[in-house]
């Protein structure tokens, strides 16, 4: 396996994964050892669950092996924002005062993602209830590029964590900008999704007419392939939509021609 697989396209690991190039448990070996190495400069997450996903890439590893059933996100690594619950698991939602809760059930995103085979290598560090900024207990996560600038708001964690190949992509949140700021400022690919679009169940809320879920990866081929398995309607969430979910992997294919992109100065 190359030493810089870190780098590889989350799109390109799940080719790799489902062609046999590739097993889960070397990938996901190798993305623990390398947030061992890198976090304690960059502190891009919450919560490392090192021994959960080596257990849980060992198991996809045998599913493979055995001829069952391949999701589209069969094996690959990523982060998920620690104010999406994951049951077993403390959400803090960056904050001390709920160090140590676990809600007893799974984001609906959450549980999607581990559907679709993903690893989850741990929860990204946020700004103090998904607003404003990180606790001043709380080590903030730097920018990978340069450690001046600025990594973001909110999503930060999840933004360093895929610039950094920490993880091959990563869920955020988005409120006033907080997908989108730290996806700017660390050189990734982020999408606010329509409101509705994906379900907030199991996400510790900070204005519930305005939040929203959506992916953060390396590129936009990787951002529609997380968005295509988040995304649809949920019983659990009366605002999501239940307009079904285009493919949007096969749109890509499309172009862009005669799209118009709008800015209000």
């Amino acid at each position: 396996m190359a030493d810089d697989v870190h780098f590889l396209s989350l799109s390109e690991v799940c080719r790799r994964l489902k062609s046999g190039a590739l097993r889960s448990a070397e990938v996901t070996q190798h993305m623990i050892e390398r947030c061992d190495r890198l976090q304690p400069q960059l502190h891009a997450y919450a919560l490392q669950l090192s021994d959960r996903a080596l257990a849980r890439a060992e198991q996809l590893d045998e599913m493979h092996r055995s001829g069952g059933n391949i999701g589209p996100l069969h094996g690959v690594p990523i982060a998920v924002k620690d104010l999406l619950y994951l049951q077993g698991f403390p959400t803090a939602s960056g904050t001390l005062v709920m160090e140590g809760y676990d809600p007893g059930y799974s984001a609906t995103v959450v549980e999607r993602l581990e559907t679709a085979g993903a690893v989850i290598l741990g929860k990204t560090q946020l700004t103090e209830g998904a607003f404003g900024n990180h606790h001043p207990e709380i080590t903030a996560p730097v920018n990978p590029w340069n450690s001046d600038c600025w990594p973001g708001v909110s999503s930060s964690g999840s933004g360093v964590a895929v610039s950094a190949g920490m993880a091959f992509g990563a869920l955020g949140s988005d409120t006033g900008g907080s997908i989108r700021f730290p996806s700017a400022c660390c050189g990734v690919v982020g999408i606010k999704p329509t409101y509705g679009r994906v379900s907030r169940y199991g996400a510790f809320p900070l204005a519930e007419s305005l939040d929203h879920i959506g992916p953060m990866a390396r590129s936009v081929e990787d951002a529609a392939r997380l968005l295509g398995v988040i995304a649809g309607e949920d019983s659990n969430d009366p605002s999501s939509s239940p307009e079904p979910v285009p493919n949007y992997l096969a749109s890509m294919a499309e172009g862009v021609r005669g799209l118009r992109i709008g800015v209000d100065w």
